[in-house]
């Protein structure tokens, strides 16, 4: 079913990303008759069950992915926490509240509202927001942690909360899309909506209430519509836990629907892009990177000696980096000796001559650019040592692995990324890596890694894109903006 063009102009596009949901979780809630908004999407239009996310797989990475249909290469978004290497200090989006607290929360804030859109993420790389604006397309998003647009927000003083926290905390503007709704400190306009300042658990609702206040009153053409309250709840009660947050996600996608005359009259005027920016699996043991380096020289928070520190650890749930601060090989050497015989640690990486090396347990493997084997995707690569590095296998000159999906090209990027650590880290399955506030998900669900389990989640479209899934052979988040775009005309 395609939606109907209006006055010559593409039919109005929803992008709806659901943070951290599982392909199974999803599917069930369909074929249990609890998620009839979702259902109509699939049902009307295409389903993959197994896009690939960015790696490492957590949000800040996914989202810019999904946001400007690149890996950190090149939007240079490196993960959860990171080393700042001009800035001489770490960058924390919020692994938890304690590792937020462990760098300030001033500070913590400070990056992942501006810092992250107008300084992290590079500047030559356009967003979506970007690309439309420029195209005078009237765009719209919901609390998302890409907005980076061409419009100015300043701080909204609508609620008293939104007040205090202006007061102390958001005092500057915002660049987003034309109308933006983010967390109750930036609202281009009054609807009514709170959020209680992003607080999970109501995140959701409140995008659902902003989302049928823009159908009513046809205020956008492209909306990003952001539910995040999912990957809350899965990391706190655990992956086989995500019904309920699918049904509430699903839910607030119908407040849009029903704004727009129910579901068969919202379909027909609109096209919908839904997926989710990673999946999430079971936490069942923690590794303790900071016991593991003692000894190393490893830069703490407000470290009161940092000139004599020669690594900085940047541990973000289901991955890890290591940066040299003297000499890379400082960072390499240390991580095989601190992480030998540890359990948990699934792959080891980095770069060594213009060569990516993967070592596992199942061996190390070298991999570059250019040459004879085949991905998936058709990208070319050199291969030397072992495929079972990462579960791999070759077939007619193609190289795949079901364990790890687009490894070569996911890990390449990650590994060039300007601003990554000079040896990544991903854990086995089962394994968390405790973050700089002592906190972790043992009993819940958790991301990062490279594996399939954290790494292949849903995307489904209708009214827009692709006329099947079989147009690729291996989906990712870098699919994503090109069928935006494409729906629209707009060339990147």
């Amino acid at each position: 079913m395609s939606a109907r063009a209006r006055d010559g102009r593409p039919p109005k596009l929803v992008l709806a990303v659901i943070d951290g949901l599982r392909s199974p979780v999803l599917e069930q809630v369909v074929s249990d008759g609890q998620a009839p908004h979702l259902a109509a999407v699939m049902e009307r239009g295409h389903y993959v069950d197994d896009c690939a996310a960015a790696f490492p797989s957590v949000t800040p990475v996914c989202t810019a992915s999904i946001a400007t249909g690149a890996g950190p290469d090149e939007h240079r978004i490196p993960g959860m926490n990171w080393f700042h290497a001009a800035e001489g200090r770490y960058v924390e989006y919020g692994s938890s509240f304690q590792a937020s607290r462990a760098f300030g929360i001033h500070t913590s804030l400070t990056d992942t509202i501006y810092n992250l859109n107008l300084a992290h993420l590079n500047r030559a790389t356009k967003t979506v927001f970007e690309h439309l604006d420029d195209a005078d397309v009237r765009t719209a998003g919901t609390t998302f942690l890409i907005t980076r647009g061409r419009h100015r927000h300043t701080p909204t003083g609508e609620s008293a909360l939104a007040r205090l926290a202006g007061a102390t905390i958001f005092r500057h503007a915002l660049w987003g899309p034309r109308e933006l709704f983010y967390a109750d400190m930036f609202a281009t306009r009054r609807t009514g909506c709170r959020s209680q300042l992003g607080l999970p658990g109501a995140r959701d609702a409140h995008a659902g209430c902003v989302g049928a206040h823009m159908v009513e009153n046809d205020l956008f053409e492209f909306l990003l519509l952001s539910l995040p309250d999912n990957d809350t709840h899965s990391h706190r009660l655990g992956p086989d836990a995500q019904g309920e947050s699918a049904i509430e996600a699903d839910r607030q996608i119908g407040r849009l629907m029903e704004a727009g005359g129910g579901i068969d009259a919202f379909l027909e005027r609109h096209a919908m892009v839904v997926l989710a920016d990673h999946a999430h699996s079971l936490v069942e043991e923690r590794i303790n990177l900071l016991h593991r380096f003692a000894g190393h020289g490893v830069l703490h928070p407000d470290d009161p000696e940092p000139e004599r520190a020669r690594l900085a650890l940047s541990p973000g749930q289901r991955f890890a980096m290591v940066y040299g601060l003297e000499e890379r090989e400082d960072a390499i050497g240390a991580t095989m000796e601190a992480l030998e015989g540890v359990d948990g640690i699934d792959l080891t990486m980095w770069l060594q001559d213009g060569t990516a090396v993967v070592r596992s347990p199942r061996g190390e493997l070298r991999f570059a650019p250019g040459g004879r084997a085949a991905d998936a995707r058709g990208e070319r690569w050199t291969l030397d040592g072992q495929l079972g590095a990462l579960e791999g296998r070759a077939s007619g000159g193609v190289f795949a692995s079901d364990a790890y999906p687009d490894a070569l090209a996911r890990a390449w990027s990650a590994l060039t990324c300007p601003t990554a650590g000079d040896v990544l880290v991903s854990a086995a399955p089962g394994f968390e890596f405790v973050d700089w506030g002592g906190t972790d998900h043992v009993g819940g669900g958790s991301h990062g890694s490279l594996h399939r389990g954290d790494s292949v989640a849903p995307l489904m479209w209708c009214g827009c894109g692709p006329e099947g899934r079989d147009a690729r052979a291996q989906w990712t988040l870098r699919d994503v903006l090109p069928m935006v775009l494409d729906h629209f005309g707009v060339t990147a």
